[in-house]
């Protein structure tokens, strides 16, 4: 828990000599209270903002211990205090100001990421609480739709604690069976999120951009058929934002990346996608592609796009600047770049 208003619980007078020490103050010298302890007073005080005298009151001790107690907590890092200087932004400031900056309905931080992530270590613990906020907000009852993309970051937070959406239906929003890695693998990803909110999983067993035979024998598919009839009545997406093609170190095997046209494109949503404008950037093969449309995209009354780094900001203005999403998940510093370059 966090304290980040930078004042001290004020000094409180120790007991009167002879006074029998309380069983919560005995041999509990400054150092020696049990973590339980620290913990228990410190959620009291600071997030039930009880007074001191309430704390000591329910652990029957003195006024003086838990003013020692809390003191150790921060000492012990149980409570962290972080001093804002004046004028500075508050996530909160950051978050309404990238708002009105890019024309969202609602921008969503994350915890700061500093530096390079670890080896091993991936963005989804850090954006899915976030990500999770996002999805409460939207309100989803059961029976609504939710669409979800392929992508690393989607995948990342899919592995990741989620809040509960019972009997919202989850469904992918392309095809990509066919694919080699995990994030491009839209029915896992799709049954990772739909176990993560309590949901139910409908899948699109379909590669993502088939061959011209096989394409119109799947597009008539009833399975296929019956994915493809949730898109228009989704409630909500929740999809990645990809870099510029030029510059990934990665991208779905289906896409082309030698395409000319693609030299033109600053990123993409659902395996769409579209240049500096936010016009749809087309490849050799495309219009096969099994996947939700930029159109489709717009008209889907809450659009969620998660998504961080330096490498997406142009991908993320351009996104937002065609609607293809209204409400964005990101960090803190991501957001900053974005206030200056939209600027």
């Amino acid at each position: 828990m966090a304290m980040t208003n930078g004042s001290e619980p004020p000094a409180e007078r120790p007991a009167e000599p002879g006074r029998r020490a309380t069983q919560g103050s005995r041999n509990h010298e400054a150092g020696h209270f049990p973590a339980s302890l620290l913990y228990t007073a410190a959620k009291m005080y600071y997030d039930d903002e009880a007074t001191q005298a309430d704390v000591a009151s329910r652990l029957g001790t003195s006024r003086a211990t838990v003013s020692r107690i809390l003191a150790e907590a921060r000492r012990r890092g149980i409570v962290r205090i972080e001093i804002i200087p004046p004028g500075e932004d508050s996530d909160t400031g950051l978050a309404d100001r990238l708002a009105a900056a890019l024309g969202l309905e609602r921008v969503y931080l994350s915890a700061s990421l500093r530096g390079a992530l670890p080896a091993g270590e991936t963005l989804g613990p850090a954006l899915a609480p976030a990500v999770s906020t996002a999805l409460a907000d939207a309100n989803l009852a059961s029976g609504d739709v939710l669409l979800v993309s392929s992508g690393r970051t989607v995948y990342e937070v899919a592995r990741c604690e989620l809040r509960q959406l019972p009997g919202v239906v989850v469904a992918p929003t392309v095809g990509g069976q066919d694919q080699p890695e995990g994030w491009y693998q839209t029915n896992e990803i799709t049954r990772m999120i739909a176990a993560r909110v309590g949901g139910r999983a409908t899948y699109l067993f379909a590669p993502a951009l088939p061959g011209p035979d096989l394409y119109k024998t799947l597009i008539k598919d009833p399975s296929i058929q019956r994915v493809l009839h949730l898109w228009p009545r989704a409630r909500c997406v929740l999809t990645g934002v990809g870099a510029p093609p030029m510059v990934r170190s990665d991208m779905p095997l289906f896409v082309p990346a030698g395409a000319a046209s693609l030299v033109d494109a600053v990123g993409d949503v659902c395996s769409r996608f579209y240049d500096r404008e936010g016009k749809p950037v087309p490849y050799p093969g495309s219009e096969r592609l099994i996947a939700l449309s930029l159109e489709e995209l717009q008209r889907i009354p809450i659009s969620i796009a998660v998504a961080s780094g330096p490498d997406k900001i142009n991908s993320i203005l351009a996104g937002a600047q065609a609607g293809y999403f209204k409400r964005l998940v990101t960090d803190p510093a991501t957001a900053e770049r974005l206030v200056a370059a939209a600027a």
